[in-house]
């Protein structure tokens, strides 16, 4: 029996079930190109910009920026290209960042957690239709008979949209949880980037910071007392 043959005796269920079905696969493939380009750079890009973030607060910057075209790269230049922020604006900047990059992630779950729930249901409800279908045409004098048989065919045939409608939904589910699971070790990635980034910016940057600030305070105050001295005694 061929697929047509199939279809075509799944009832009315195969058309809804045939749209999902369509809607899930374009959505595997987009997701799969999607990380397809994502699992392979991420720790590369994250220890590149951490080792130069240990010599060059600003060589890191700019590795960051150029990897912008990945998440972990637009997560990590969130923070860097802030001018010498707080610590709290800096911890807040990777906080956005990071859920702004793992909801574009979960992009395409939507579509896969309704096949997974709606395919057995559409699926059920086309053996149904085809059940009463058959059951209606058949009469207590006619067990036993040709028209029997024909009635257990008919029950049979009914059963092809349930078995249609488990296929595209384990198939969802399937995929659903491989994404999910790499949408979670992203998370863990980005939390221990940014933990290591954050300890680097109060350890290093910071105190560089605020001693140039202190620095430069102090030139400002000196720059002012002889100016004030001379105006005293003419």
């Amino acid at each position: 029996m061929s697929i047509s043959d199939l279809f075509a005796r799944g009832g009315v269920a195969m058309w809804p079930l045939l749209f999902l079905s369509f809607l899930t696969l374009s959505t595997i493939i987009e997701r799969a190109w999607f990380w397809s380009k994502i699992l392979t750079h991420e720790r590369e890009i994250s220890g590149r910009v951490l080792e130069a973030a240990r010599r060059d607060w600003d060589a890191a910057t700019e590795i960051a920026r150029k990897s912008s075209s990945q998440p972990i790269g637009r997560f990590l230049y969130s923070a860097l290209e802030l001018q010498d922020p707080d610590p709290e604006v800096f911890e807040l900047a990777l906080q956005a960042s990071a859920d702004e990059e793992l909801n574009a992630m979960r992009r395409g779950d939507k579509v896969l957690e309704t096949t997974i729930a709606l395919a057995p249901l559409l699926g059920l409800l086309g053996t149904v239709l085809g059940l009463i279908s058959s059951l209606s045409s058949i009469r207590i004098g006619d067990l036993g008979t040709g028209a029997a048989e024909g009635v257990g065919l008919g029950i049979s045939e009914a059963l092809i949209s349930t078995a249609a409608g488990l296929i595209v939904a384990i198939t969802a589910l399937a995929f659903y949880r491989l994404f999910q699971s790499f949408v979670f070790g992203q998370a863990k990635i980005f939390r221990q980037s940014g933990n290591e980034l954050e300890l680097l910016y109060r350890k290093e940057r910071l105190p560089l910071v605020r001693r140039n600030a202190l620095n430069a305070s102090s030139l400002s105050s000196e720059s002012i007392v002889p100016q004030s001295t001379a105006g005293e005694n003419p």
